[in-house]
């Protein structure tokens, strides 16, 4: 059991790395709004293959969200995170539905670096959590 969760932790966060890569595309070619929502769901996937590490899953975003926040940002990862992921929830929310929400090319640039930053964390942490299943 525990290499198939190991396998879909890491094919979740394959799919995190594959929305931040179509973020960077999408700002290179000046679709912010597209960036945004690639930026936001890079961080949403990343978030899912961690909380996968104690058996936590959820279709509903504000469950993933609200499980990481209390299981994995009280400690585990800098206070910052929460941060990132509002931001990112917030930007997506309003360039996905409201037809005149303006961004500009600053804004999605911070967007993707956060979750740049986002994914770096993640990785670590679920890489020395599949490392531990060698054990």
């Amino acid at each position: 059991m525990e290499g198939g969760v190991a396998d879909l932790i890491k094919l979740r966060y394959e799919r995190a790395e594959e929305m931040l890569i179509a973020a960077i595309l999408n700002l290179d070619q000046e679709e912010y709004k597209t960036s945004l929502n690639r930026s936001y769901y890079s961080i949403f996937h990343a978030m899912r293959s961690v909380n996968l590490i104690d058996g936590f899953d959820s279709s509903k975003h504000s469950g993933v969200i609200a499980h990481f926040n209390q299981y994995y940002n009280t400690g585990v990862f800098p206070s910052s995170m929460s941060d990132i992921i509002k931001s990112a929830s917030y930007c997506r929310e309003k360039s996905d539905y409201d037809d005149f929400y303006i961004v500009s090319n600053n804004d999605v640039e911070e967007q993707v670096n956060n979750a740049k930053t986002f994914l770096n964390v993640v990785k670590t942490t679920i890489d020395e959590y599949i490392g531990t299943l060698g054990d």
